[in-house]
């Protein structure tokens, strides 16, 4: 509880004792009137004040205006018991609505506390404590246990546990050691850790999230602009309605005064429109707060609004439907030969490239033969054959009997299949391969084959699902991988639509062919990884950027961004969403309604100032706790 909170508590307490006392005292005793007064005073002196504030400034019809004239309208007809309620209570509401503002604002106040204060930077031998903006790139920090990692960089010495919880969402530390990247904004849970500074602190994760948050509540939903436009307008049209009803009825037909002013000012009291200025906003602040606890950045509430209706969701496939990482998924070998012989000759055949696919090819040796080395004297030479693969020159291995063909050395192809068509080598018909395939023949005969294929993220599959639950009716794929190798992951994935080949620009013009294709209403997400989607990203009517941590590009280009490699984080987004928007439709409906309502039972004399202040206050206090239901998503097991 904020020392705001407990004195307005402090203050409301008084204010009840004095009006309780009024009560008792009540029969036109001077005191009685001197013990409503100081209730008034004691809850609501700020309210007069600040409505003058504002008219001095400009704004003139604001909830402080409507409950000044209505409370001393009230209170010059002679009904000050009620005119104290009325402030007393609406004071309560004030503080229901600060409390609720403040529990939202506590995820995101969470997430800026990433913030370091301070970054221990090595210079000349000695540990110097500096601002994080005063280091400089290629300069080293020491990042102790229990402190946030300042700056983006580089482990040079040590390994530690990191909590990247306040950026991703996930519980479990991530275990960093020499030669690894550390993002910004994490928490060194053990070990000592040197660190080569990679970017500069206005440059680096942390300050672009922060950023990020900041400028969050500037882009408003249209539910939020609407209410905005709704206030400007509809709180003159009731002043007026209340000045024609306190004026007309005496003034026209001859009507008592007390009556209607006293009917103009309960009219006042309930068209507060409180319950939607604060509840709309709030809703909307505790969905982009729920988002960032599960590790979801939105730069704003109108795209949390349109991920709620999301029809269509266009992924890229490199790097967010798959890891972006080569690997060996088939080793089929001919004839006469093992798996494990096949897959040791791919390994010396591949031994001198740098090549993805070919370190692929090695890394798959190391894990299958764990402490056999590969023996770099038996390659006797090596040509690289432009746009076909690799001729080697092995010799035989003394200590087998075959595989690697007896004592003579061996004539090794590995490569495309115009390589072996180039060696009169016939190759077994096949199906096409999602990856590339390796073919390796002696130079007399085919070997056998090694696909390797960019892998799918493990939880993409049960993102996709969860999509298809969540009403995401299309589902698409833009690659610039060959149409082959999309429409095999496409297919084993069960996507709609893939698109294969693709450049930059293409991928914005299917984009914008999906947009035409799209029902009133319902919106398209771009999902990529913000550095060569840019373009496409900010088509897109939401574009999602995976893998935020480290990626400046994604942070920047991207409407929402995954703090982490997660697809199944978009089907949060989308639940976190369509919850957020319901709640912010019921509190519309529910206090236009009941407002209405009141009003038309006030100005037939049908309610009193009490029904006045349900109408405002307990319509407010409703909407509000509605609205703290934003805030209290879980993800579904």
């Amino acid at each position: 509880m904020t020392k705001k909170q407990k004195k307005m508590i402090i203050r409301l307490v008084i204010s009840a004792v004095f009006l309780a006392g009024g009560i008792v005292t009540e029969g036109g005793h001077p005191l009685d009137w001197l013990l409503f007064l100081a209730s008034y005073l004691a809850a609501g002196y700020d309210i007069p004040l600040k409505a003058l504030r504002n008219i001095r400034h400009g704004q003139v019809f604001d909830e402080n205006f409507l409950m000044t004239v209505a409370t001393l309208g009230a209170i010059g007809v002679g009904e000050l018991e009620e005119a104290v309620a009325v402030m007393l209570f609406y004071q309560v509401g004030e503080l229901f609505s600060d409390y609720a503002v403040n529990r939202s604002r506590k995820s995101i106040a969470n997430l800026m506390d990433i913030n370091p204060d301070y970054a221990n930077v090595l210079r000349d031998g000695a540990e110097e404590q500096v601002e994080p903006d005063e280091v400089e790139i290629g300069e080293v920090i020491l990042v102790k246990p229990g402190e946030k990692v300042p700056l983006d960089g580089v482990v040079l010495k040590g390994s530690s546990s990191l909590d990247t919880k306040a950026l991703t969402g996930e519980s479990i530390p991530v275990e960093v050691t020499e030669g690894e990247s550390v993002v910004s904004g994490s928490i060194n849970l053990n070990g000592v850790l040197e660190v080569e500074v990679t970017k500069l602190f206005d440059d680096s994760t942390v300050a672009k999230i922060l950023e990020l948050v900041e400028n969050a509540s500037s882009r408003k939903a249209r539910a939020e602009n609407f209410i905005t436009r709704f206030a400007r307008v509809y709180t003159p049209i009731v002043v007026i309605l209340a000045l024609i009803l306190a004026l007309v009825p005496p003034l026209i037909l001859g009507e008592p005064w007390s009556v209607w002013v006293y009917r103009a000012c309960s009219f006042l009291v309930v068209s507060c429109p409180c319950a939607l200025v604060i509840s709309v906003p709030l809703s909307f602040f505790g969905g982009l707060g729920a988002a960032s606890r599960q590790g979801i950045l939105m730069k704003g509430s109108n795209y949390l609004e349109a991920m709620g209706n999301l029809d269509t969701v266009v992924f890229d496939k490199t790097g967010t439907l798959t890891t972006g990482r080569f690997q060996v998924t088939e080793v089929e070998p001919a004839a006469g030969l093992s798996r494990d012989q096949l897959l040791k000759l791919a390994a010396y055949g591949e031994y001198h490239s740098n090549h993805p696919i070919a370190l692929s090819v090695k890394e798959a040796f190391e894990k299958d033969h764990r402490g056999e080395a590969l023996e770099g004297d038996r390659i006797l030479s090596v040509e690289e054959i432009a746009g076909h693969g690799m001729h080697v020159q092995l010799r035989a291995d003394e200590r087998e009997n075959g595989g690697d063909g007896g004592k003579e050395a061996m004539e090794l192809y590995i490569g495309n299949e115009k390589l072996m068509a180039g060696q009169n080598i016939p190759v077994p018909g096949r199906t096409a391969a999602a990856g590339t395939t390796l073919y390796l023949s002696d130079g007399k005969e085919f070997l056998g084959t090694v696909v390797i294929a960019d892998t799918v993220r493990a939880d993409v599959p049960e993102a996709l699902k969860g999509l298809r639950r969540a009403g995401v009716r299309n589902l698409v794929m833009l690659t610039g991988d060959r149409e082959s190798v999309g429409k095999a992951v496409g297919e084993k994935l069960g996507l709609d639509r893939v698109f294969g080949g693709l450049l930059p620009g293409d991928k914005v013009q299917k984009v914008e062919e999906l947009l035409g294709d799209m029902p009133d209403g319902r919106t398209l997400a771009f999902v990529g990884d913000g550095i060569n989607d840019a373009p496409v990203l900010a088509r897109a009517d939401v574009g999602i950027a995976m893998g935020g941590i480290g990626s400046d590009a994604a942070v920047e280009a991207a409407d929402v961004v995954i703090m982490n490699d997660e697809p199944s984080k978009i089907v949060d987004g989308i639940r976190i969403a369509r919850k957020t928007v319901t709640i912010v439709q019921q509190n519309i409906l529910f206090a236009i309604g009941v407002k209405v309502l009141v009003l038309v039972l006030v100005a037939c004399g049908m309610a009193s100032m009490w029904a006045a202040v349900f109408g405002d206050v307990g319509v407010s206090v409703l909407a509000i706790l509605n609205a703290i239901r934003a805030l209290g998503y879980k993800r579904e097991a």
